[in-house]
């Protein structure tokens, strides 16, 4: 058996600026995570927009940028305001809840499932495959499971673009399916994997955020007291608890020419792991980093990652963080971790699959909420 290539670590934040800046000498076109770089190459690359640079990459993302766009996500806006709250209540009325399954898990999915038009009977099963796909609630899980479960996801954005092609829509399937790059349509190839990359991407930050948020705020009952008091904005308490739950752990590039990086000589064809987990708690940018400062500013975190791939659903993910932290403050008093969380299994990201909580409503009348609410 032949051994697997080796691949360099780049924790600081300036390093990893430096890299995804240079898309010519550190490409994304051969995979973008460790796990497919190892293994020689992600299948999709060329096709995918996570794992495609240069002029396709961008004619490719404006494409979807449009179907994106916080004008075009304003009615989004007020769907998970009144979902996140309608949720948080029933929470409030059982009186203890998993807040991974029964809220963080519907919020970002049924986001994106708005947004590519899928049918409400079929959320449940792109949760479940979504999760599945990135990472395992259990030690040593089959890696044939996760194949199966991206194969699956594939198959269904497959049966639901040729719907749209017969009956398009305004939703960001059919945006894609009308889409054409110098001229030439986009392939149903390229339909489907970016479909797929739109729902993982558009479900696991946000997810794993708000389950690492609510267990966080419960850690830390000064700083949820000033988030309740209006001592801080929620969108400025949102990068902040990105920053600390730093979800992604990493990504990747290959090299593409000999080079060198911060005095380390790197050689063409060789992995560069980019750890987010690690820059966002760099000590030269973050003053006294592993303390949680809900107003902290700047905040230039790495969490939406940076230059030509920053994520394209950072708008959205930051709407509906905000979203949840102001359904908190207009009906939750105190926040207790009720059992010991369990965590995820992965090499790629970081979180917790099962957050039981109890909410207690506040002593004040609920809506009694600071004006940025």
């Amino acid at each position: 058996m032949s051994a697997q290539p080796g691949f360099w670590v780049v924790s600081r934040h300036e390093d990893i600026l430096t890299v995804y800046r240079d898309t010519e000498r550190f490409t994304s076109s051969r995979g973008n995570v460790l796990t497919t770089l190892l293994a020689g190459g992600d299948s999709a690359a060329g096709r995918m927009l996570p794992v495609m640079d240069g002029h396709r990459h961008r004619e490719l993302r404006q494409i979807v940028l449009r179907a994106l766009s916080p004008r075009m996500l304003e009615n989004t806006a007020t769907n998970v305001r009144e979902e996140v709250r309608r949720l948080l209540v029933q929470a409030i009325e059982k009186g203890e809840c998993d807040f991974a399954a029964d809220i963080a898990s519907r919020i970002p999915v049924g986001t994106v499932a708005d947004l590519l038009g899928v049918p409400e009977s079929d959320r449940d099963f792109l949760l479940t495959m979504t999760k599945a796909s990135l990472s395992s609630d259990v030690q040593d899980a089959d890696e044939q499971d996760a194949v199966n479960a991206r194969n699956e996801i594939l198959l269904y954005f497959g049966e639901l673009l040729e719907e749209r092609r017969r009956s398009p829509g305004a939703d960001v399937i059919s945006v894609l399916a009308r889409g054409e790059i110098d001229g030439v349509t986009l392939s149903d190839e390229e339909v489907i994997l970016n479909c797929y990359s739109l729902v993982i991407g558009g479900n696991e930050t946000s997810r794993l955020t708000m389950i690492d948020a609510v267990r966080t705020l419960s850690l830390h009952p000064s700083q949820w007291r000033l988030l309740r008091s209006g001592g801080v904005e929620p969108a400025r308490a949102a990068e902040e608890l990105l920053r600390w739950a730093s979800p992604t752990m990493h990504f990747g590039r290959t090299c593409t020419a000999d080079t060198e990086l911060h005095g380390m000589p790197i050689a063409e064809g060789e992995i560069v792991t980019l750890w987010h987990s690690s820059a966002n708690r760099d000590e030269s940018v973050f003053h006294d980093p592993d303390t949680l400062s809900l107003d902290r500013s700047p905040n230039k975190h790495l969490a939406f990652g940076y230059g030509p791939h920053f994520c394209l659903g950072a708008h959205l993910a930051r709407m509906e963080i905000r979203e949840l932290l102001c359904a908190l403050i207009s009906h939750v008093g105190e926040i207790e971790v009720t059992e010991t969380p369990l965590r995820i299994h992965s090499n790629f990201l970081t979180g917790m699959s099962r957050l039981i909580v109890q909410f207690t409503p506040p002593p004040l009348r609920t809506g009694e909420v600071p004006d940025f609410c």
